[in-house]
């Protein structure tokens, strides 16, 4: 924010009320020399030595105080008013001094106020300038004056160190008094500043925040707690607040039970149709304040940041485990492998050997899967003809898996279909998504059918694994991905999700598309066979 120059800190700038009573007091000033001298009572200033004189500066003094007093209030011809108008003052005392020399110590006694005030009013080189400017003009009205006049050299010292102390001394103190009120109102400023910030990091939390009083009225409300309470924040308002029970009843029933002692509900509620569950929190604004600050928090948020530390914590276990599976793995592996060296093994039997080594090896790639997972690492890809990749995949499938009187089949067109991508990851992402057809993907009391179409658009390899089952409804689509999210009790819900992050790791996509007709599509788009390679 741009900061605005202090008020104080020019003097031009300097308050109007001061300047005005300045002029005021000089108005007074010429209002008694003239009713002094214009009256009966004329005789109380003595004789005068120059009558005429007198009697022109004067009449000259009390429209100079008059127009000073009507046109000198403009604050940005500051200096050169007050400046103006100490120098005539001063003059102007030095002539009545003159002409009137008995009332020389009243007149002195007058000016004593207009040095001063000019030079508090003033810089501190101005200031002295005049503080200096009247011991000289009066010493060389005392010069003057000597043949027609005598007074005491005494008399002319004392009044020049009189205005010299005060003036140094309203110089000091006005220049004082403009530092610390040029303090005053940068700190103000910078205050002002600050407010606005926070009333604008406050407007756009994403955390909502009502500022309710004791009769349960919102006083504040920020952006995100107008829209969480949607249509109801545009409730009643009979000018001392939205009363917070017409809009958010079970809200304010919370609010009551924190405010009385009882334990804090903290089960989400939702506050208006079609909004996100808020989870409240309560305090008071201040120590003995009967204002209570309401904070709003969106539990989706709340459930995504424990839903993150779960997922490290489950990162962390699942690597353990997958060191824990390798050793067993091992053992069966080679145990196999002994096996199959033996004579006395049958030809059936040692297909079955030859299926027990197949699916070892797959457990040690998903493995190395889950454990590049759990360890963030970067795919290997490598160039792949994708349309005989789905053909040994379906192949393999089918006969380690027993999928009996379900069908499971390829749409391959005649032109290859080039791809670069982490073949361990694309078998387990194709396990995952096929797994789910065969068992989700099917209408009740009919076998599954589920196709693997590969074809290419806009240069990108793409896998549609499609079932005719009954479909996803849009509000399970919009959730599939998230881990732990599962429609079955028997599920763990991580398929999908481990699936869409091994597709990351190969810069693919995994997305849910809708079927007219009925059945689902699960489509993994793939980069193209040069998009990982170096520029």
């Amino acid at each position: 924010m741009t900061q605005r120059p202090s008020i104080i800190s020019h003097l031009e700038s300097a308050p109007a009320r001061e300047l005005y009573f300045f002029t005021l007091y000089r108005v007074l000033e010429a209002g008694i020399l003239a009713g002094l001298l214009f009256s009966p009572l004329s005789g109380m200033l003595g004789e005068s030595e120059a009558p005429m004189l007198g009697t022109v500066v004067t009449a000259f003094y009390l429209v100079f105080a008059v127009l000073m007093m009507l046109f000198g209030r403009k604050t940005r011809w500051l200096t050169s008013l007050v400046l103006t108008g100490a120098c005539v003052d001063i003059v102007v005392a030095a002539l009545i001094t003159h002409a009137l020399p008995q009332a020389t110590a009243g007149v002195a006694m007058l000016l004593l106020f207009n040095v001063a005030a000019a030079a508090l009013l003033l810089s501190f080189r101005w200031g002295m300038a005049v503080t200096v400017l009247a011991p000289v003009v009066m010493l060389i009205e005392f010069v003057w004056s000597l043949d027609n006049v005598e007074r005491p050299v005494a008399e002319l010292i004392m009044f020049a160190i009189s205005y010299l102390a005060v003036g140094y001394l309203a110089s000091r103190a006005g220049q004082r008094t403009r530092s610390s009120e040029a303090l005053a109102d940068q700190r103000g400023l910078e205050v002002a500043n600050l407010f606005e910030v926070n009333e604008l990091i406050i407007r756009r939390m994403r955390t909502g925040v009502l500022v309710v009083d004791a009769d349960n009225r919102i006083k504040l409300a920020n952006e995100a707690a107008s829209l969480l309470l949607g249509d109801g924040s545009e409730g009643e308002n009979d000018g001392h607040g939205i009363h917070l029970p017409q809009v958010a009843p079970e809200l304010a029933r919370r609010l009551q039970q924190w405010r009385n002692g009882w334990q804090n509900d903290e089960t989400p509620l939702q506050l208006s149709p079609d909004q996100t569950e808020v989870q409240p929190r309560f305090a008071r604004l201040l120590a003995g304040s009967e204002l209570s600050l309401v904070f709003l928090d969106d539990a989706s948020v709340v459930s995504r940041r424990a839903e993150s530390l779960t997922l490290s914590a489950l990162g962390r276990f699942s690597a353990s485990l997958a060191h824990e599976i390798r050793n067993p793995l091992a053992a069966i592996n080679y145990a196999v492998q002994l096996l199959e060296e033996s004579k006395s093994i049958i030809d059936g039997d040692r297909r079955l050997l030859q299926i027990i080594h197949q699916q070892c090896q797959r457990t040690n790639g998903i493995v190395e899967s889950v454990l590049g997972l759990a360890r963030r690492e970067r795919a290997s890809p490598e160039h792949v003809d994708l349309n005989g990749y789905v053909r040994r995949f379906v192949d393999e499938y089918q006969q380690n898996m027993s999928i009996e009187t379900d069908s499971l089949e390829t749409v391959i067109g005649a032109r290859a279909v080039p791809a670069l991508v982490d073949l361990r990851h694309l078998q387990q992402i194709l396990t995952v998504l096929v797994h789910n057809a065969l068992n989700y993907g099917r209408l009740p009391g009919e076998p599954a059918r589920v196709r693997l179409r590969v074809f290419q658009a806009d240069n990108r390899p793409m896998i549609d694994v499609l079932d005719r089952g009954p479909g996803i409804p849009e509000a399970v689509a919009a959730q599939l991905f998230r881990p732990f999210f599962t429609t079955s009790e028997h599920g763990t819900g991580l398929g999908l999700y481990i699936a869409r992050e091994l597709c990351r790791a190969n810069q693919a996509s995994l997305e849910y598309v809708a079927v007219p007709g009925g059945g689902s599509c699960f489509r993994v788009t793939l980069p193209g066979p040069h998009s990982l390679l170096p520029a």
